[in-house]
């Protein structure tokens, strides 16, 4: 065995298992560095067994590594959208120049906010409203900030203008992927070290060796106490954590303030409230999970007896005339108090607009739900929901369309589809769907408006939007998962190297 010098293994002497064997001769077939990725073929080893190999070859100086650090600018389909039909600041001043009307409500508001604040800054606009154009603003025929830099980066040529790249990437018009590329080549010790021996030896004693009794007969690798330990990276958050954590920034962002419920609730709450019918197929033991030994109680106060004046035809505590037929069956109390797994984040918007809020108002909650569903990729027993209200005069379907798309392509999410759909307590109603690359269009964005049976018997007398999208299956379009239990996925090592 060669003696350790300080380009030679740690210690002496040193044994090579099987696996590292066969990488250390990959590397010392090729003439220059070779690129881990092709390790595995040329090995006939599988990744797994190439990565552990590299690291322990390291450990001993046998081997040397270089790593390229490499970040690729993109467009998000924000940016697309943007490129085609042009920046907001661009739509916005065209607008103004040729004096059309009608072009700010046809922008969502963070986009004309943005764009006025632009144009401001670069010195095209007055200050103070209505909007007008300065005397002395540049030509129309010149680039707008940024708008060289969006065609650049479709076209493949990204200029070295990080200040642009980094202003584009806050607006959600690009994505930087940072990727690490790694190329080994075997060290002067790794060259010449006497592989022809290596594998000869035993290495972790297995179970078949102990009740064979062949490990009597061999011998054993040393064991180097001076080789560096095993690569333990650090830690990371749980991707589909963190993506509600900025699914949540994006909606407080917008103005909507966080609403909590309990996860489990009496069917007052999770139904009733909302005008289900206490028969609705839905309220069965196939979609609902109920609860036993736990005792439900109902609310305090004339709220009791609003709903079920609702629900039976009858007119509100007050009232001379019933807000409509209702469900045509006597409300049961025995029902109303049954506890039940929350199956719906709607129960959440009941809870708080019982409250009362002052409109307008806007309120979220993102938390679990449960149902009696057979599990496939995408459905699950329990299933995250984003719910979502939007309470003041003049709120129309239109406006719940446009959250959608807002919330869609700020999360890079692509087209969303919307077709009208039916649910108990709103009118109108709408279903979003957008399309996962393998599973095709899913519904994520259900909603409507609710109707005036589930508002009054709260006290509620603005219109309100709602919505309970499906969070957990617009994490799987987002995050690229084509199975929804990828996302409750524990595995260490499938997370350290960032498959989901």
């Amino acid at each position: 065995m060669p003696v350790p010098t300080d380009e030679s293994p740690a210690s002496n002497p040193i044994d090579l298992s099987p696996l590292e064997t066969a990488v250390l001769k990959v590397l010392r077939s090729r003439t220059g560095p070779v690129a881990e990725e092709e390790i595995p073929a040329a090995s006939r080893l599988s990744p797994d067994e190439v990565r552990g190999s590299l690291q322990r070859l390291r450990s001993k100086r046998l081997v040397v590594v270089e790593e390229i650090h490499e970040s690729t600018v993109r467009l998000t389909p924000r940016g697309e959208t943007a490129l085609s039909q042009g920046l907001p600041e661009r739509r916005l001043l065209d607008a103004l120049r040729s004096r059309r009307e009608g072009i700010e409500g046809a922008m969502l508001e963070e986009e004309r906010s943005a764009a006025i604040g632009i144009l401001r800054r670069h010195g095209y606009l007055e200050p103070g409203m209505p909007l007008r154009l300065r005397p002395d603003a540049p030509p129309g025929e010149g680039e707008l900030p940024l708008e060289a830099t969006l065609r650049r980066i479709a076209q493949g040529t990204v200029p070295l203008d990080e200040g642009s790249i980094h202003l584009l990437e806050r607006r959600g018009l690009v994505r930087i992927d940072h990727a690490t590329r790694r190329r080994w080549a075997p060290s002067e010790a790794g060259v010449s070290w006497p592989i022809e021996e290596a594998g000869a030896r035993i290495g972790p004693l297995t179970r078949e060796m102990l009740v064979s009794g062949a490990w009597k007969s061999g011998s054993f690798r040393p064991y180097d106490v001076r080789a560096e330990v095993p690569f333990v990276s650090g830690a990371r958050p749980h991707p589909y954590p963190a993506w509600i954590e900025e699914f949540e920034e994006i909606l407080i962002g917008l103005g909507f303030e966080q609403a909590e419920g309990p996860l489990v609730e009496t069917e007052f709450w999770n139904a009733d409230v909302l005008f289900m019918p206490q028969d609705h197929p839905a309220r069965s033991i196939h979609d609902v999970l109920y609860l036993t030994g736990v005792e439900g109680r109902l609310p305090e106060g004339r709220l009791f007896e609003r709903v079920a004046a609702a629900h039976e035809g009858r007119p509100l505590p007050g009232s001379s005339a019933p807000l409509s037929l209702g469900w045509t069956q006597r409300y049961d109390t025995a029902v109303a108090k049954r506890p039940v797994l929350r199956s719906q984040t709607t129960a959440v918007s009941g809870r708080y607009l019982a409250r009362a809020p002052e409109p307008p108002f806007r309120m979220y909650s993102i938390d679990r739900n449960f149902r009696f569903e057979a599990v496939d990729p995408s459905h699950h027993i329990e299933f995250g929901q984003c719910e979502g209200v939007l309470g003041q005069e003049g709120i129309s379907v239109r406006h719940l369309i446009g959250i959608f798309q807002a919330m869609a392509s700020a999360l890079g999410v692509g087209e969303v589809r919307v077709r009208p759909s039916y649910f108990p307590f709103t009118e109108p109603s709408i279903e979003g769907y957008v399309k996962h690359p393998r599973l095709g269009w899913m519904e994520v964005f259900p909603g409507g408006l609710f109707r005036p049976e589930v508002l009054r018997p709260l006290g509620i007398d603005v219109p309100v939007a709602a919505w309970g999208i499906g969070i957990t299956r617009l994490a799987m379009v987002a995050l690229g998962c084509n199975d929804i239990r990828e996302l409750f996925e524990d595995d260490l090592e499938v997370l350290r190297e960032g498959r989901i």
